[in-house]
C-alpha cells in the first residue's frame, strides 16, 4: 500500500486530499492518506464566526460560480443544495473618489455619464484601442501600474486599476506583475490589440448568453455570482474535513520534510512524530513551506521565502439598520490610495447574503492595511476603530455607534505576485523535477482565490496520482 503525505489543512490541502481519495479509488490503487494540519481546526483562512446572530467571514466570503471546479467538487461531497447565491445587489459596485461613491459603469453609455472619470481621462481611455498605443513586448513582465498608464492613462490606473488591485489582492500595482495576476488580460491585449476591442467582442458575447438564460455578471463586475453557503463559507471545508474522517490530523505542526530511508519521505512534526511517505503534497503558505522544506532543498526554500505577503486587517460592525441612512444597495465600496483613506474597501455584507445580519440589522465588513499600509496590522484596536469610522462617516454619513464589533488580524493573509513571479515559478518547477514525489500546491502560485486553489487541487492529485501509478 502506497502512503501520501499532505501538509496543511486548509482550503488547498482539503481538496487535494479528497480529490486524490477518490482518483485513486476510481484507478484501484490502494491509498493510505494522511492530512496534517498544525491547528486545532482545518480550514486555513476560511472561517465563518457565528455571534449574535451576524455571520463574520474571517477571510474569503465565497468563490463565483463562473469556474466549473469548485462546483463540481461541491457536488462531489454532497453540498451543492445547500449553495447561496448572492441576490443582485452583489452586482452593484462603487468606487469612492472626490467625496462621494461612483456606480462602476456597466456599458459605454453609463460610463460617458459616470464622473468618476473626468473628461480627460475619458478621452485619454477612448485612446486605448488606437494603433499608437504599444503592445507590451514579448517576454516583458510588465507591472500593473506600466501597463495601466500605457494602455489607460494616469487617471483610470488611481481610480480603477489601483483599488481592484486592493480589493483583490490587497497589493500595489506598482510592484504587481500583470501576466501572473491577471493572465486573462494579458492575453485580451495578446488576441485583440487592445481591452476596449476585447470588452465590445466579449459584450457581444455575454448578450448572446443572456438572451439564451445564461446568468452572467454585469461588465463592471468579474464573471460568474458570488456563492456561499447559508452557514457562510466554512462550510465548505467543514464538509470536505467530514467526509476526509481520520485522514484529517489537527494540532500536528509540521516542522521539516526530508528524503528517507525506509520509504521515498520522511515528514517531521513539532510534537516529536514522524511518518514516512512515497509522496509529500505540500499546501501550506510559501512562508512556511520554506521553513519545511529548507532542510530538504536550500534552493526551494529560498524561492518560496523570496514571495512576498501583504498583511490584512477585517473590520465588522454591526449597526441597526434604522440608524444607516444610506441604501446599502450593492457589494461595497472601495477608496483609492490617492484618497488618503484608512481603509482599503467596505463590503455590504448583508446587502449580499441575506441572513448575514439579524433581522433590522446589518453587517458591513471592512478592509484595512495591505501591501500599502503594511503596519496598520499592529495598529491598536482603538486607533482601528477610530479611523474606520471616521471613513464609513465622511463615506456612507454613519454617525452611529455599533452595536456589534469583531476585528480579525492577519498578518501574513495574501501572497504578492510581484514583477518577476512568473519567473520565481520558472525556477521553482525546475528544482521540484529533482525531487520525485514532492509536489506543491496552495494560493502561493497560480491564483489566490478559492476557485484557484480548488484547481491547483485537481493539478495536484492528478499529478499524485501519475506518480502513484
Amino acid at each position: 500500500m502506497k502512503r501520501a503525505i499532505i501538509v496543511g489543512g486548509g482550503i488547498s490541502g482539503l481538496a487535494t486530499a479528497w480529490l486524490l481519495r477518490e482518483k485513486a479509488l476510481a484507478c484501484g490503487i490502494q491509498l493510505e492518506l494522511v492530512l496534517l494540519e498544525k491547528d486545532q481546526r482545518p480550514g486555513g483562512k476560511i472561517r465563518s464566526i457565528h455571534e449574535g446572530g451576524y455571520v463574520c467571514e474571517w477571510g474569503p466570503n465565497g468563490f463565483l460560480d463562473s469556474k466549473p471546479q469548485t462546483l463540481e467538487l461541491c457536488d462531489a461531497v454532497g453540498v451543492s443544495s445547500d449553495l447561496l447565491r448572492s441576490n443582485d445587489n452583489a452586482r452593484k459596485r462603487f468606487i469612492y473618489s472626490d467625496g462621494e461613491l461612483h456606480r462602476l459603469p456597466e456599458g459605454g453609455g453609463t460610463f460617458l455619464k459616470s464622473r468618476l472619470i473626468s473628461w480627460p481621462g475619458k478621452l485619454r481611455l477612448a485612446l486605448e484601442p488606437t494603433p499608437f498605443i504599444a503592445r507590451t513586448p514579448a517576454g516583458v513582465d510588465e507591472s500593473l501600474a506600466d501597463f495601466a498608464r500605457r494602455r489607460l492613462g494616469g487617471e483610470a490606473l488611481d481610480k480603477l486599476i489601483s483599488p481592484m488591485v486592493s480589493g483583490i489582492f490587497a497589493g500595489d500595482p506598482e510592484t504587481m506583475s500583470l501576466v501572473s495576476c491577471f493572465p486573462r488580460i494579458a492575453q485580451l491585449e495578446r488576441e485583440y490589440g487592445g481591452l476596449i476591442r476585447a470588452m465590445v467582442r466579449l459584450a457581444r458575447q455575454k448578450k448572446r448568453e443572456r438572451a439564451a438564460g445564461k446568468a452572467v455578471s454585469s461588465a463592471a463586475g468579474p464573471g460568474g455570482v458570488l456563492t456561499s453557503f447559508r452557514p457562510g463559507i466554512q462550510y465548505l471545508t467543514d464538509s470536505l474535513a467530514a467526509s476526509l474522517g481520520g485522514i484529517v490530523m489537527a494540532d500536528r505542526e509540521v516542522s521539516w520534510v526530508r528524503r528517507g530511508k525506509s520509504a521515498a519521505w520522511r515528514v517531521g512534526c513539532r510534537d516529536g512524530g514522524e511518518y514516512d511517505a512515497d509522496l509529500v503534497i505540500v499546501a501550506s503558505p510559501a512562508h512556511a513551506a520554506s521553513a519545511i522544506l529548507h532542510d530538504c532543498d536550500a534552493g526551494i526554500a529560498s524561492i518560496l521565502e523570496s514571495i512576498p505577503y501583504a498583511s490584512m486587517t477585517v473590520v465588522c460592525l454591526g449597526y441597526e439598520r434604522e440608524l444607516v441612512s444610506h441604501p446599502l444597495d450593492g457589494f461595497g465600496y472601495l477608496i483609492p490610495k490617492k484618497e488618503g483613506r484608512s481603509i482599503l474597501g467596505t463590503l455590504w455584507d448583508s446587502s449580499m447574503f441575506e441572513n448575514r445580519a439579524p433581522t433590522g440589522k446589518v453587517l458591513l465588513r471592512s478592509m484595512v492595511g495591505g501591501a500599502c499600509f503594511p503596519d496598520y496590522v499592529h495598529m491598536g484596536d482603538d486607533e482601528l476603530l477610530g479611523r474606520v469610522r471616521g471613513d464609513m462617516k465622511d463615506v456612507m454619513g454613519i454617525v452611529a455607534e455599533p452595536s456589534f464589533i469583531r476585528i480579525f488580524r492577519h498578518p501574513q493573509a495574501i501572497p504578492q505576485y510581484t514583477v518577476g513571479h512568473g519567473e520565481r515559478l520558472k525556477h521553482l518547477e525546475e528544482r521540484l523535477a529533482c525531487h520525485p514525489g514532492l509536489i506543491l500546491t496552495g494560493n502561493s502560485y497560480r491564483g489566490i482565490g478559492l476557485n484557484d486553489c480548488v484547481a491547483a487541487a485537481q493539478r495536484a492529485s492528478d499529478q499524485a496520482l501519475e506518480l502513484l501509478r
